[in-house]
């Protein structure tokens, strides 16, 4: 028996430039020949990992990485999709600690000097190899960075800026995410937390591409009833959850995930679809462990001498990744690796878009006799999969777009927020509380070796929501120290720490992290309190964790 479907209308209002006129009473698809949606949402995030006080920080690399092997490729391939007149549509969440780290001076500068320095590593490798397809790997590798190069020029070193103008033009739909990416429902027992995280959030958003989100990011999504008041108090108006938070929730969903649900409140919800997932997603079929694609692991930081590797090693000599990479996947658990072939993983990457499109066809297809309105594929990814552990994966989002735009085909891409443009009229559900993680909820951030960290994480927000009311009108300086507190209690909430824990990775930085967080918390606590605030070393800690520089500390109020 079906449940009834309930009326909601979402006034949805989207940026200045989104002038799309309604469609009255035509068909809502934009292409005759479609029977469905399919709405493609990467998120992309890093923690806050800037260390001024040291030349060369180990973990400054995941930024630097990021930037050259995902965010710059992903860029291009846009850019080039605009070029050739293909009108792709795509989510990209931009996770607010991410956004401050790619618009910060010091990062910057740092970036394009390990950018420099991988293309001379490229261009000494070409002169210095002995194999002849070494030596020509090595030149795909210096042609690629040099385009990257190329195009960091031309935006200037802003990506985020380039981005704005793909949401401009009417190709990008960009939604924000909690500021420092902290799991939410473990936040909820003070709901001051939670408000903070989100505020700050939309407020940077706004401060960096100049309009308001209309999509939240929830962290791993994960979530929990409740959370959709917080969101609609901030003008958010959609957001992503995982496949069973829909289908266990408070009644039967009508469309399956092939359709979001309304809170109460009209918020929506859209649910992950499972099988675009797995297609891409698993361990054991996923398109990234295909034997023609690029090996992430095998890297000339592991396999040359340290001397050779010049300024592209650590100064402290440990070894790390370079970028530099000669082997395609092969025989995993096993030194034996076969050279890549970058034609052969090209095509490759071209059967994997058609193999996709094929599957999702045939989903569409079969959902849309079965629904009474075109089903909607939601297929959420982490954006660094595309680029860095996918080094094809770019590319195989660039030939997925041409390959929809061909002949005017079944499925035709779309965001979340032009769907419910499209479809104000939705059924009304409560999902059930969820995540993406391992387990489905909350036991990735919970386990034996990370649990810890909230009881301090819990005293420090009722330390902070106590000061912000006890301030209403502080001084400059107290007023700074307050601020300042709200940015190390924010930054101590990260998932990635609790995240790191749990992997055993990193796992020294990530409890260090934490810990320094939270000290310096405690330190300005008392010094408020006290009446005596070191100002000399309040600059310092402004200076060093700098983010968010327009945060107003009555956000805990």
């Amino acid at each position: 028996m079906h449940v009834p479907v309930v009326v909601a209308v979402v006034d949805l209002v989207g940026p200045p430039s989104d002038t799309r006129p309604a469609r009255g009473g035509r068909s809502p698809m934009a292409n005759p020949a479609a029977r469905g949606y399919l709405a493609i949402v990467l998120h992309a995030h890093l923690p806050f990992v800037r260390h001024p006080e040291h030349p060369a920080f180990l973990e400054e690399r995941w930024l630097y990485e990021a930037i050259a092997e995902c965010y710059l490729p992903l860029l291009l391939r846009f850019r080039r999709l605009r070029a050739d007149g293909v009108p792709f549509r795509l989510t990209m969440s931009v996770s607010p600690t991410l956004l401050a780290m790619l618009r910060d001076d010091l990062l910057r500068e740092r970036f394009i000097r390990h950018l420099m320095v991988m293309e001379e590593l490229a261009r000494a490798e070409m002169h210095r190899r002995p194999e002849p397809h070494v030596r020509y790997l090595a030149g795909v590798q210096l042609e690629r960075l040099s385009e990257l190069h190329a195009l960091w020029d031309e935006v200037r070193g802003d990506v985020p800026g380039a981005l704005a103008e793909l949401e401009r033009e009417g190709f990008l739909d960009l939604w924000t995410c909690a500021a420092t990416h902290a799991v939410l429902p473990l936040l909820t027992h003070h709901p001051e937390a939670v408000r903070a995280q989100v505020g700050v959030a939309v407020q940077h958003h706004r401060e960096q591409f100049g309009v308001v989100p209309r999509g939240f990011w929830l962290p791993e999504c994960a979530y929990e009833p409740g959370l959709e008041e917080v969101l609609a108090d901030h003008g958010l108006r959609c957001f992503v959850v995982d496949t069973h938070a829909i289908e266990h929730g408070s009644v039967v969903p009508r469309w399956g995930v092939y359709a979001p649900v309304f809170c109460p409140n009209g918020v929506a919800a859209f649910g992950r679809d499972p099988e675009s997932s797995r297609q891409v997603w698993s361990a054991e079929s996923g398109y990234p462990g295909d034997p023609w694609y690029r090996d992430f692991y095998r890297d000339v930081g592991f396999d040359l001498p340290l001397e050779v590797l010049g300024p592209a090693a650590h100064p402290d000599g440990i070894r790390v990744a370079t970028g530099i990479k000669y082997h395609r996947i092969t025989e995993r658990g096993s030194d034996r690796k076969e050279w890549y072939e970058p034609r052969a993983a090209s095509a490759r990457a071209l059967e994997h878009a058609g193999h996709f499109l094929l599957h999702r066809t045939s989903q569409v297809r079969w959902l849309a006799e079965a629904l009474d309105r075109p089903p909607l594929i939601v297929a959420p990814y982490d954006a660094e999969l595309f680029g860095h552990w996918w080094y094809e994966g770019p590319e195989f989002l660039e030939r997925l777009f041409r390959l929809l735009h061909f002949d005017q085909h079944e499925l035709e891409p779309i965001t979340p927020t032009e769907y419910l443009r499209r479809h104000p009229v939705n059924q009304v559900q409560v999902p059930a509380a969820s995540s993406w993680g391992a387990g489905g909820y909350n036991y990735v951030w919970l386990e034996g070796t990370n649990a810890w960290i909230y009881r301090h994480l819990h005293l420090a927000a009722d330390d902070m929501t106590r000061l912000a009311r006890a301030w209403p009108r502080p001084d400059p300086l107290t007023r700074r120290a307050l601020c300042q507190a709200a940015r190390e209690l924010l930054l101590a909430q990260s998932s990635d720490w609790a995240f790191i824990m749990m992997t055993r990775t990193s796992v020294e930085f990530a409890v260090r992290r934490v810990q320094a967080h939270l000290a310096r918390f405690r330190r300005l606590v008392r010094e408020i309190d006290a009446g005596r605030i070191e100002e000399a070393w309040l600059a310092e800690l402004e200076s060093r964790d700098n983010l968010f520089p327009n945060l107003d500390c009555r956000v805990y109020a």
